[in-house]
C-alpha cells in the first residue's frame, strides 16, 4: 500500500509557494514518484514535505518532492512551513532538520516570521552541477537565441541548481514558455531552477522563477537565496537584501562570518486534509 494512503496532511504556503506536509515520523515508509504525482492531483502543491524520524538529535528528517514526482534537496519556503508547524506542536523556537542537502537550522523570528539557515552556496561547476567545467560561474555561456537579452546567467547551488538571468524587467518575458526549455538545457544534467532577476537598488532584488519540477511559482525560497548571493557576488547588491517575488518579500542575509545564507519570511496555514487509499491504486501498480 502507498506510503501516503489514508494519511492526513496539512496544507500551508510561504508567499504563495504551495506546500503539503505529511507526517510519517510514527510510520515511516518511502514515497515513490508516482505517489507524489498522485498526491499533487488530489491536493495541488509546489512541494510535498514528508517528515520522517530523525537519524540523530534533530527534530525530523525531511524528504522533499516536487509536483512532478522528482525530489529536491532544498525548499526554503517549505522549510519555514515545517518549522512553523513543528514549533507550534512542540513550543520550540529553535529547530533543526535533516535533508539530503544537509542539516537545516530554523528559528522563530520577530513578528511571527521564521528564519531558515540555508547553508553555504556552492559555486564550483561540479557542485551545481554543470555538464562540464566553465571558466567562471558568475556568468556562463548560455543564451536563448530567439529571446534577445537573455544570456550569460549566473549559476549557483543552494542545495539545488539555479541559473539567474539578469534583466531590466522580469515581467517582460514569457517565463512559462522559456522556463521549461532552459530547465532541461543539456548544460544542467540535473535540470535547473530558472530565475529572471532585476536589481533596482543596492538592497533590493526582484525575481520570477520557473521552478525545476514544479513550474511557474509565486515564490521559490532557494531561488531568492540564489539570486541574492549571485547579485552580491557580481557587485550588483550588498549581502543583505530584500527579494521581491510575485508572492511577496523575503529578507536574505548572506552572512559574512560564515557565508551561510539566512532567509526570513512568513508562513500561512491553509487547511488540513486526508489522502484516501483509492487515489493511489494506479501508483501502487507502477511500483
Amino acid at each position: 500500500m502507498s506510503a501516503l494512503a489514508n494519511r492526513d496532511f496539512v496544507k500551508m504556503n510561504g508567499l504563495g509557494n504551495e506546500i503539503v506536509i505529511v507526517d510519517l515520523r510514527r510510520a515511516p515508509s518511502p514515497i515513490s514518484a508516482a505517489e507524489a504525482r498522485a498526491a499533487a492531483r488530489r491536493e495541488p502543491y509546489d512541494q510535498l514535505m514528508a517528515l520522517y524520524p530523525p537519524d540523530g538529535s534533530t527534530d525530523a528528517s525531511i524528504r522533499i518532492f516536487n509536483n512532478d514526482g522528482s525530489e529536491s534537496g532544498a525548499c526554503g519556503n517549505g522549510m519555514r512551513c515545517v518549522a512553523a508547524l513543528i514549533s507550534a506542536e512542540t513550543g520550540k523556537a529553535m529547530l533543526e532538520f535533516e535533508t539530503t542537502a544537509g542539516l537545516i537550522p530554523c528559528w522563530r523570528a520577530d513578528g511571527g516570521l521564521f528564519t531558515v539557515d540555508m547553508g553555504r552556496p556552492r559555486f564550483r561547476w561540479d557542485e551545481i552541477p554543470l555538464l562540464h567545467d566553465v571558466a567562471d560561474t558568475r556568468a556562463i555561456d548560455l543564451k536563448v537565441p530567439d529571446v534577445p537579452g537573455l544570456q550569460s546567467p549566473s549559476v549557483v547551488s543552494m542545495g539545488n541548481p539555479h541559473a539567474i538571468f539578469w534583466v531590466e524587467d522580469p515581467q517582460s518575458y514569457d517565463l512559462r514558455s522559456i522556463g521549461p526549455r532552459l530547465e532541461h538545457d543539456p548544460i544542467f544534467p540535473e535540470r535547473a531552477n530558472i530565475t529572471l532577476a532585476a536589481t533596482p537598488a543596492r538592497d533590493h532584488v526582484v525575481i520570477r522563477t520557473w521552478e525545476r519540477g514544479a513550474g511557474l511559482t509565486k515564490a521559490c525560497g532557494s531561488a531568492a537565496c540564489a539570486a541574492a548571493v549571485a547579485a552580491a557576488r557580481i557587485g550588483r547588491t550588498g549581502r543583505k537584501v530584500t527579494v521581491t517575488l510575485p508572492g511577496g518579500d523575503l529578507a536574505i542575509d548572506w552572512r559574512e562570518s560564515d557565508d551561510h545564507v539566512l532567509m526570513t519570511g512568513p508562513t500561512e496555514y491553509e487547511h488540513k486534509g486526508h489522502f484516501d487509499a483509492a487515489m493511489f491504486a494506479a501508483a501502487d501498480a507502477q511500483s
